[in-house]
């Protein structure tokens, strides 16, 4: 058949066949081969770490990405911000009845790649079909377990002076796919940064001195940098004019009246280091894809506690608070 049908959810003969004809050749291994009701897995070799998200990006196709690719970087980069080396996923798949075969053909492709890409693995699953109208063609479920290789990151580790550190330019993901939905032209290369962050979070690691890492998802960089440090002593001090927005990125949010600085990311992120490792942690990034355009965004200070500060050119300052409303719903 050329599209789901609400059989495919029945447990019988249709759901057998969409397991055994595109999703175990897709993502076959050792444990998910067994086809058992969860995976047998090795013993792991230190602190294990876990993390669980769902997928409901619409449209799920965008410039630079789909809901596929987003749903695998999306956990393995939350195991990565907490420290941990990403090995395992779940996968689970909500399809909608009269969802084209080949879409789903396309999504569980790029689910593929992009787990072969970040040094995972796919080890159990789930798929289910809902009516018609009813989930924007598919949602997906992934949680993903790794094993910890830096202990003790976090807020509590920051210091007056640390360093605030940024990947590579804000915003691409939350404005590439508002224009895409709004099929909205925009000049320029406007595509989403959706990207696993595994080995750039690595480079950090092994070059020394990193506090926290996080990618800066939905409410974008201004509100990740909110959560570091509200209700506590400390505050952070960002230069306006050091942080990298590319060109198509603060041209779609001026015609849709956004905020670059509250635009998510997918392809990210946040490091905050002790300022000695500064330099050697923006080398190691800068050497590897996705981070070329790594740099120094801020600093940790204690002027104003619990706030983040935005200081412009000229010489103003404004309080960047959380994001507040639905700004950019649906961006992942």
């Amino acid at each position: 058949m050329d599209m789901i049908t609400l059989d495919h959810g029945s447990g019988g003969l249709r759901t057998a066949q969409l397991i055994e004809e595109i999703l175990v050749p897709a993502f076959g291994n050792a444990a998910l081969n067994a086809l058992g009701d969860g995976a047998v897995l090795p013993a792991l070799e230190g602190p294990p770490v876990f993390s669980t998200d769902s997928f409901v990006v619409t449209p799920w196709k965008f410039p630079g990405g789909d809901i596929g690719k987003l749903a695998v970087c999306g956990t393995v980069n939350d195991l990565c911000m907490a420290g941990g080396k990403p090995l395992y996923l779940s996968l689970a798949l909500i399809l909608e009845e009269g969802l084209p075969m080949d879409d789903l053909r396309t999504v569980v492709d790029s689910i593929a790649r992009t787990a072969k890409e970040a040094g995972v693995q796919i080890v159990t699953g789930d798929t289910k079909v809902v009516e018609r109208d009813s989930a924007d063609g598919l949602y997906i479920n992934t949680a993903g377990i790794g094993v910890l290789r830096a202990p003790g990151l976090g807020r509590a580790a920051l210091c007056p002076g640390d360093a605030v550190l940024i990947s590579g330019s804000v915003g691409c993901h939350g404005a590439a796919v508002m224009m895409a939905r709004g099929e909205l032209p925009v000049e320029g290369d406007l595509r989403s940064d959706c990207r696993p962050l595994h080995d750039l979070s690595a480079a950090a690691l092994a070059a020394g001195g990193v506090r926290i890492l996080r990618d800066p998802t939905r409410g974008g960089v201004a509100t990740t940098l909110n959560e570091f440090v509200e209700g506590g002593p400390l505050c952070i001090d960002l230069e306006e004019e050091a942080i990298p927005v590319d060109e198509p990125v603060a041209a779609a949010c001026d015609l849709l009246g956004l905020d670059p600085l509250y635009a998510a990311c997918e392809g990210r992120m946040l490091a905050v280091t002790a300022p000695e490792s500064a330099e050697a942690v923006l080398s190691a990034l800068r050497a590897l894809p996705g981070g070329e355009g790594a740099c120094r965004i801020g600093t940790v200070g204690d002027a104003r506690p619990g706030r983040v500060v935005l200081h412009t050119p000229l010489g103003g300052s404004r309080i960047l608070g959380k994001l507040t409303g639905a700004q950019l719903p649906r961006i992942c």
